[in-house]
């Protein structure tokens, strides 16, 4: 606890209270979806489309991730990676709803069933974006090196970041875009853990084309979405120039030769719901809804 008084706390006066008690609707952009326990509040059915992949999702960075990865394995002719992609609107409370639930039980986008699963037998879920990475990767064969060492880093990266993304989307991107008020200390000390992590990624990217070295795998599509986003500014209002991303030079390129490949430029498109209507396509369900159904043309019909 700390040794300062409660007057020099923030906001003044403020003193932990032995016991936390939930405060409903205390502040912030997703106050109104944040609570303390588990479960469904309501019941939902899940819609399931045409396809044995049903991804339920949205365009955030770990929706993106395995998007990408979709497209990605129809871009190397997988054709049993055709998928559906039905919208959860998390701001609307989709992720309580009961089908949603029984498919990922901590609420979170994205979320996978597999009605053909190698193994047989009954649809498999599959949940956390890394989780849902690693078994297309291996239903398919692809995208994850069977070599043991090129393997294992790509492994060590993608689990860098699921253990590193928290402190830049929960920690910085918080307390500088969302909270209801600016804390110094709060983004200073997400500030700076962001930079030592783009740092960790500029210094390994200086030696290797890729994540896992010159093979383009499950890695990258896990950091990219969050790290490469962040170093075209497209991420937290004007967070790229505040965290001086041009600086990291090796980031940059990697970065641009991701967002140039068709597959992460469909991928990113998918269940997104802000920003230029073409880039839009809220569901999809075949490849060529990319031509006919982004909410430009939706908006026009």
């Amino acid at each position: 606890m700390s040794e300062k008084s409660p007057a020099d706390n923030f906001p003044a006066g403020y003193e932990p209270s032995k016991v936390w008690t939930w405060e409903k609707g205390n502040g912030g952009q997703f106050a109104n979806i944040n609570r303390p326990i588990a479960g469904p509040t309501h019941e939902k059915v899940l819609p399931v489309g045409e396809h044995p992949l049903q991804l339920y999702s949205l365009g955030t960075p770990n929706g993106v991730k395995v998007t990408i990865m979709l497209e990605e394995l129809l871009a190397a002719g997988h054709k049993g990676a055709e998928y559906d992609a039905w919208l959860i609107k998390i701001g609307e409370g989709d992720q309580f709803g009961s089908g949603f639930v029984e498919v990922n039980p901590n609420s979170k986008i994205p979320a996978l069933m597999d009605h053909a699963p190698k193994s047989g037998g009954e649809p498999l879920r599959v949940f956390e974006s890394a989780s849902i990475l690693v078994y297309l990767a291996e239903k398919f064969g692809a995208f994850l090196p069977t070599d043991p060492r090129t393997r294992t880093e790509t492994l060590n990266w993608l689990f860098w970041q699921m253990g590193s993304a928290p402190f830049l989307g929960g920690g910085f991107g918080h307390f500088y875009a969302y909270a209801p008020m600016k804390i110094k200390y709060a983004i200073d000390r997400y500030a700076m853990e962001v930079k030592r992590q783009m740092d960790v990624l500029n210094r390994h990217l200086a030696n290797n084309e890729f994540m896992a070295g010159s093979e383009y795998t499950i890695a990258d599509m896990a950091i990219w979405p969050w790290y490469g986003r962040l170093a075209l500014k497209d991420a937290y209002n004007d967070a790229g120039d505040f965290l001086s991303v041009d600086e990291y030079e090796h980031v940059q390129r990697w970065t641009k030769q991701i967002d140039r490949r068709p597959a992460v430029r469909r991928g990113r498109m998918v269940n997104r719901t802000s920003g230029d209507p073409s880039e839009q396509l809220h569901e999809r369900h075949d490849a060529s809804d990319f031509d006919t159904k982004t909410q430009d043309k939706i908006a026009i019909a």
